[in-house]
């Protein structure tokens, strides 16, 4: 009988299970012994080989010996130097404008700007031009580049704000000392971290991705829904649209990259909402659109009186933030979650005059998925071009989490563009409603990756006929290209 030793350690044992539930599954008569010790399956492996005896690992980057190694935030000079060669590549339009900062301190930006961030400076600001005006300005967004979901993340518009930013970032560093020298206060309290905050600890501070948040002619325009309009299992949705009650929210594509190299990803895709109808950066934001009514014509709209954020000039990022991770205070987190394809008949709340009103079609969803396979395959392809950050192995495969915004491009036409790309997803969040789709996903990631090595030597081979385009098994096909051969 054929023997596989699997290795399967997770910091997550719901994640352990899918993993050991799939193998069971697709390999039926394969006597599998489970392991989650590295030195178990380090020893196997120095062992003199046994007949018959498989081992896999699938496991987190930790404790694996090998790994695809993509980065979760691919450097943007890696599409720069793709798109320069291919200027007629889906990237072109895809990719939003991105900086890398390696800083320390606030006042080295005075030096970044006249070297590797003068060309954002001159955008910022042509981009405002001395007009604050939130439906003019020009809005970038900061992300610390070793962070996760959603923390640290800032909006600014201008060369001044950037800088307050990493000024207060650096009060948060003298919080940090003060509490671990005994004075201030406790990590532990209320007052340091609620749950939900975006902040930080300063040591994930230090690499910053700076991309474009809002530009007036793309981003800017976000397609705008209502998730409870949505039709799902249980009869909960088609509420009564409301004015005002349009939210944004992203995209999130589970993406499996298979040997070197087939990419798949899975038809079920989440759209996550923001926990707050959105407004442009710097507009009031409201809780509710009941919310609104009463108060609004107590508004001083010279003192912004009425956002919800507390400090002036301070962004509330509930309506911008489509993380599902920072909403621990919304009560109905879950309802913050739909699977693409259940938004087909919403109403589309985005002020561009050719969708507002109209209802989201299933040729609409079908063109957005369209557009995301397009643009996957060619981000695995720019990555190709740089092995600095992409080695694919053949007898590997790793899951990604890929995030995209849909907005409202050049002609009415719905555009998608690739905001990150995350190894090892925190897919929890997926909630229990739809936790269906993650029992679809790993079971397709095993007959996809790990079945062929056991059962057909011509899908091994990867001569099985799926073409780009063509889905099976649950999964979408989006590129097929041979880097090496398996050992090679």
């Amino acid at each position: 009988m054929v023997k596989l030793v699997a290795f399967v350690s997770w910091s997550s044992e719901f994640v352990s299970n899918l993993v050991r539930k799939s193998l069971l599954k697709s390999l039926p008569g394969v006597d599998i012994s489970f392991y989650t010790s590295p030195e178990e399956i380090e020893a196997l492996a120095a062992s003199p080989p046994e007949a018959g005896l498989n081992i896999l690992q699938w496991s987190t980057y930790d404790v694996i010996l090998h790994e695809l190694t993509l980065k979760a935030a691919l450097p943007s000079q890696t599409f720069v130097n793709y798109l320069t060669k291919h200027p007629e590549s889906p990237l072109t339009r895809a990719v939003p404008k991105t900086w890398s900062i390696d800083i320390a301190f606030a006042d080295e930006l005075d030096e970044l700007w006249a070297d590797e961030l003068y060309d954002l400076g001159e955008l910022i600001d042509a981009g405002n031009d001395g007009n604050y005006d939130p439906a003019l300005a020009r809005w970038w967004i900061l992300k610390p580049g070793m962070a996760d979901r959603g923390m640290g993340i800032r909006l600014f518009r201008s060369r001044n704000e950037l800088q307050q930013i990493f000024e207060s970032f650096e009060d948060n560093e003298s919080s940090d000392e003060d509490e671990e020298s005994g004075e201030g206060v406790s990590k532990n309290s209320d007052e340091y971290e609620a749950e939900g905050s975006t902040r930080v600890s300063t040591s994930q501070l230090r690499h910053f991705v700076i991309q474009t948040y809002f530009v007036q002619e793309y981003l800017s325009t976000p397609l705008l829904l209502d998730p409870a309009e949505a039709e799902i299992a249980g009869g909960a949705g088609s509420v009564k649209p409301v004015l005002g009650t349009g939210k944004k929210f992203h995209l999130r594509v589970y993406c499996v990259a298979n040997g070197a190299l087939k990419v798949f990803f899975s038809p079920n895709i989440l759209a996550l909402f923001a926990a707050l109808p959105y407004k442009l950066p710097g507009a009031p934001t409201w809780p509710d659109p009941e919310h609104h009514r009463q108060t609004a014509a107590a508004v001083d709209p010279q003192s912004g009186a009425g956002t919800t954020s507390p400090k002036m000039n301070e962004i509330d990022l509930a309506a911008h933030l489509t993380n599902t991770c920072l909403q621990h205070d919304n009560p109905d987190t879950e309802g913050s979650v739909r699977l693409l394809c259940e938004l087909v008949g919403c109403t589309v709340y985005s002020e561009d005059p050719a969708w507002n009103g109209k209802k989201l079609t299933q040729n609409d969803i079908d063109d957005i998925v369209n557009q995301v396979s397009a643009v996957l395959g060619e981000t695995f392809t720019a990555a190709l071009a740089s092995p600095v950050h992409f080695q694919p192995l053949p007898n590997a495969f790793e899951l990604f989490g890929v995030d995209f915004l849909v907005s409202h491009g050049e002609g009415g036409k719905l555009t998608v563009s690739i905001l990150e790309l995350n190894a090892e997803p925190a897919i929890e969040m997926t909630g229990p409603r739809l936790g269906w789709i993650l029992d679809e996903l790993f079971d397709s990631m095993a007959n996809a990756c790990v079945r062929p090595y056991f059962y057909s030597s011509t899908e091994a081979s990867g001569h099985d006929g799926w073409g780009v385009g063509e889905t099976r098994d649950g999964l979408r096909k989006c590129l097929d290209v041979q880097v090496r051969e398996r050992g090679g």
